[in-house]
Formats: C-alpha cells, structure tokens, sequence
C-alpha cells in the first residue's frame, strides 16, 4: 500500500516525467503503478516519495530553510479540501475526481508559487484544469 501525505495526492495528478534525477523519476512512477491498483494511506510525515527525495534529510525536507514548515501547512491544506485525515486509506480514483473540485483553490494558494509549476503545465489535467 503506498504512503503519500497531503500535498502530493493532489500533486501526483500533474506529474508529467521530470523529477530531481532518474532514481527520483523511477521511483515516482512505481508508487503511481502503485497507486492506480492499491488502496494508498495517508501520511503524516515523509512518505514514499520522499524518502527517494535527495533533500531529504533525517526524516526532514532540507530544501530550503522553511521547506519542512511549508510542506507542513501544504499537506495540512491539501487533507482539509480533501476532506481527509493523516492514517486514512484513500483510492486513487476518488482523489482524482476531488481534483476538479478542489483545484481552483489549491491552484491560487500553492500552484502559483511552486517550483515545479513549470513541468506541471505540461501535464494534459493541469492545462484542462487552468483552462476553466
């Protein structure tokens, strides 16, 4: 069963290849595999797709000063629309069909700002997604 926390069972729909290096990008692509056919628990910390993250640190995000704090409060955000908590067994395709609902809120508060808003504009949802 895949562990995923709050911000990336929104994000994960936008993934189009592009990640930090091939390791990350494999690893990305396994847990959707994963995801499509299992049910997925929610974390409350570092998840599956973290622990292949090369700025994770001792079970914390070294990105930037404030990546643990910010990640945080986006994961906190994304259960509250979600209408999710941490340790819930969610399936993939109920998440999915939350995204429409719930996107042009996430999209003003995290989409904007994000570092990977470049390669998620790539992705065909994100695109339908901006163009309502």
């Amino acid at each position: 069963m895949p562990l995923l926390r709050g911000h990336h069972l929104i994000c994960l729909h936008f993934f189009n290849g592009e990640g930090y290096d091939e390791a990350f990008i494999n690893n990305l692509k396994k847990i959707l595999e994963r995801a499509e056919d299992e049910e997925i628990t929610i974390s409350s910390g570092d998840d599956d797709i973290c622990r292949c993250c090369p700025y994770l640190k001792e079970r914390r995000c070294q990105y930037t000063e404030s990546s643990a704090e910010e990640i945080r409060d986006m994961d906190t955000e994304a259960l509250m629309l979600l209408r999710s908590s941490r340790g819930d067994n969610v399936k993939w395709d109920e998440i999915r069909n939350t995204i429409y609902r719930i996107f042009p809120s996430w999209h003003t508060s995290y989409c904007l700002k994000c570092d990977w808003k470049d390669a998620c504009e790539k992705n065909a949802l994100f695109q339908e997604l901006t163009k309502k």
